[in-house]
């Protein structure tokens, strides 16, 4: 029951991001209508419950049929479309519109999904709603945890200056120590979450030690503006908006403590039956991420009116950020299992995983990483 509990909560925070998003998909910051989505996300949990209790050995396969996508790229064929499910961090690789230019011409197509965070993104393609896309370094393993069947591709650089906790500038919090008994929000199985617990931990704080409110970041900013949570770990550019509006002070920043990057996952089905179209979308990833290094000003002026955020805040997060990718080596996996150890030792994933599980051989991964 508490791995059925754990995919309920991540399909109630995708529900409410899809219903947000049909609101008003060009804010980054939209408010769910209440009672509306309320009613439906809880009469859409509900079934899923009752379909989970009533047949305990087919959760997997009844979350896989109830997606609303087409679930195309499940077969043997080699797909002609990437369905490539992004968050607002790499929204850059949208707007540019590179991998449509590349993929055109072999007849293969991209279609975009958003999604508020990392859980939420490897729900989707845990039901084969998505292909391809991104997360941080703690969506993954509640992921595995949960039975998805994902693939590591690549890592992302490390950026440890683009996340941080922060608390209202009047708080009376000065130090890491004073978050004892506070109530903090984060997106839970995310890299704010880990983040959150490396920072307590180097301070001698225990997880119990705090009130931990899961929310994803739309729903903890309005939270943190109401005042009612004490603090709130967070990533950019949802960190440099906050700063900038939210009248949000800096406790502690991820320097010196967030040595762990994201990852670019894929389905294993779609990774062992595309592993040109792979290379192709990384290879790209790459000459982006080198290209938005040395113009950062360039990158934050495309990115603002996409996301709505003004010039001043995405230059900040922009400035900040470490661009690049990583290949999946031995070093990687190494520190990605200190994380899923991490989660287990805490009991908040179910079940202790290998994250060998869940990469490929290294002959798959020459054969589609580009030279970094």
């Amino acid at each position: 029951m508490n791995l059925i509990w754990q995919q309920l909560e991540m399909w109630i925070s995708s529900l409410k991001s899809q219903l947000s998003n049909w609101k008003n998909h060009t804010k980054l910051f939209s408010v769910i209508p209440v009672p509306i989505a309320g009613a439906f996300v809880t009469g859409v949990c509900l079934s899923l419950l009752f379909a989970a209790c009533t047949s305990p050995n087919s959760t997997n396969s009844n979350l896989a049929n109830s997606s609303a996508s087409p679930v195309s790229n499940t077969t043997g064929a080699k797909a002609s479309i990437v369905r490539f499910g992004y968050q607002k961090s790499v929204i850059l690789l949208k707007a540019k519109g590179v991998l449509e230019k590349r993929l055109k011409p072999e007849g293969i197509g991209v279609e975009w999904i958003e999604f508020p965070a990392g859980p939420q993104l490897l729900e989707a393609m845990n039901i084969g709603s998505i292909d391809f896309g991104h997360a941080g370094e703690s969506p993954p393993i509640f992921a595995q945890a949960a039975g998805a069947n994902l693939t590591y591709i690549a890592g992302i650089a490390a950026n440890p200056a683009g996340s941080a906790i922060l608390v209202p500038k009047n708080s009376p919090i000065k130090s890491v120590a004073e978050l004892k008994g506070k109530k903090i929000a984060f997106q839970k199985g995310s890299s704010a979450h880990y983040l959150l617990l490396q920072i307590l931990e180097k301070a001698g704080l225990k997880y119990s030690d705090i009130q931990p409110i899961s929310l994803p970041p739309a729903d903890a900013r309005a939270a943190f503006v109401k005042g009612s949570i004490d603090a709130w770990s967070i990533w950019d550019p949802f960190y440099a908006a906050a700063e900038k509006s939210a009248n949000a002070r800096v406790l502690i920043d991820g320097k010196e403590i967030n040595r762990q990057g994201g990852y670019y996952l894929a389905s294993r089905k779609f990774a062992d039956n595309n592993p040109q179209t792979i290379k192709a979308i990384l290879e790209e990833i790459k000459k982006l991420e080198d290209w938005s290094d040395k113009h950062r000003d360039e990158v934050a002026a495309t990115l603002s009116p996409v996301l709505g955020v003004d010039l001043d805040t995405m230059k900040r997060a922009t400035q900040r950020k470490t661009f690049g990718i990583v290949p999946i080596d031995e070093k990687l996996i190494a520190e990605q299992q200190k994380v899923a150890d991490k989660y287990y030792q805490l009991k908040l994933i179910p079940k202790q995983i290998s994250v060998r599980d869940a990469t490929l051989t290294p002959q798959q991964y020459a054969a589609f990483s580009p030279k970094i």
